[in-house]
């Protein structure tokens, strides 16, 4: 567990929890989930010293479960905001064997990958309590962000610290749905893998489930961001039910802080139609590919018919002088063979021309 401490232009990390709440600025508790779980007495007190109110135990099972879906809840004490991220897992880069290829046990692989943990934040007036899973890079991203920021001198211009809990939750939004382009390039490339092996022509394609579960998770990723979606418009209709500030600065922070907001919901409506698209081009691939299926059985039934019809008049000539009678004209004739022959060739060639010029022959016909 990590506690920092931001105040106008100064960011710096506590060893522990204080005692009390500082007179200015805000804290920050930044915890990974396992953590939180063992030392959520030790929080609870500290946020009972601070605000005189506790989160309540539902919340702080919503904080601790791993399978929640991003909502957003609350109190009169404090917001409660459940994201679920979107990041490619570890070693999804090397999956791949160069920006346009890959194998199928990589694509299936890269499915499984895919990392949609949720985050928790429970944002005070002056506190905010972020639950991270183990293996999250937010916390320690902002810390090294925010320390580097003071360093620099930048803390002062545009890149400024947060200037509220809200402020860095929609920072950390924001960092979280704009993670989603790494794994939007794993799933791009691993659909335009698929789509080619279903659109060669020499290629047999037979993985199907590896399709059916590029959908699946295509799928579940699209619930996932209608989720979040909700959750930040839930926030965004929450923040215009907030009263009034009478201080023209804070009237500044709170329109900042829907200007921000409406940006995360922007950026997660954007993945959310990039997750569309991509489902849309799988369903189109799969079409394609059953229609060039339909296309290539045409094309070999159209030659099949033809070489029949070519055939159908040769069989008739042969099973015409092949019936057992004297009579039969060029039976007994030295030229007869000859004669049979070149009207075969000639019946031949001109069924063969005829279907050309109709175009029953062309590939493409």
């Amino acid at each position: 567990m990590r506690v920092f401490h931001i105040v106008g232009d100064q960011f710096l990390e506590l060893e522990s929890l204080p005692e009390a709440l500082p007179a200015s600025g805000f804290v920050w508790i930044g915890s990974a989930r396992r953590e939180f779980e063992v030392r959520v007495a030790d929080i609870q007190g500290a946020l009972q010293r601070w605000s005189a109110s506790t989160i309540v135990d539902l919340h702080v099972s919503d904080l601790l479960n791993h399978q929640l879906p991003s909502h957003f809840d609350y109190t009169s004490w404090y917001d409660l905001m459940v994201f679920r991220r979107l990041a490619a897992g570890a070693g999804t880069q090397a999956m791949f064997l160069d920006e346009s290829s890959g194998t199928a046990t990589s694509a299936r692989q890269a499915l499984a990958a895919i990392d949609t943990s949720p985050v928790g934040f429970a944002v005070f007036d002056r506190v905010l309590v972020t639950v991270h899973p183990a293996d999250c890079a937010v916390r320690e991203h902002f810390a090294a962000r925010l320390a580097a920021l003071v360093g620099s001198g930048e803390a002062r211009g545009a890149a400024r610290l947060p200037s509220s809990p809200a402020d860095l939750m929609l920072r950390m939004l924001n960092h979280m749905v704009d993670g989603y382009l790494d794994l939007r390039r794993l799933l791009t490339r691993q659909l335009g893998y698929l789509q080619q092996q279903l659109l060669d022509p020499k290629s047999r394609f037979d993985d199907w489930q590896i399709l059916l579960d590029s959908r699946n998770a295509l799928h579940a990723l699209e619930d996932i961001c209608e989720d979040q979606r909700s959750a930040v418009q839930e926030w965004i209709d929450a923040m215009d039910e907030w009263p009034d500030e009478a201080d023209a600065q804070q009237r500044r922070e709170r329109e900042l802080l829907r200007v921000r907001s409406r940006d995360v919901l922007e950026h997660v409506e954007r993945v959310l139609g990039h997750v569309r698209r991509l489902e849309q081009s799988a369903e189109t691939a799969v079409q394609m590919h059953f229609s060039a299926l339909g296309h290539r059985t045409n094309d070999i039934m159209r030659t099949l018919t033809v070489l029949t019809a070519i055939f159908m008049p040769l069989n008739l000539i042969t099973g015409f002088f092949g019936m057992n009678f004297d009579e039969l004209p060029l039976i007994h004739d030295a030229t007869g063979v000859t004669i049979t022959v070149l009207l075969m060739l000639a019946v031949s060639v001109a069924l063969v021309w005829y279907f050309r010029r109709k175009r029953f022959l062309d590939r493409g016909a």
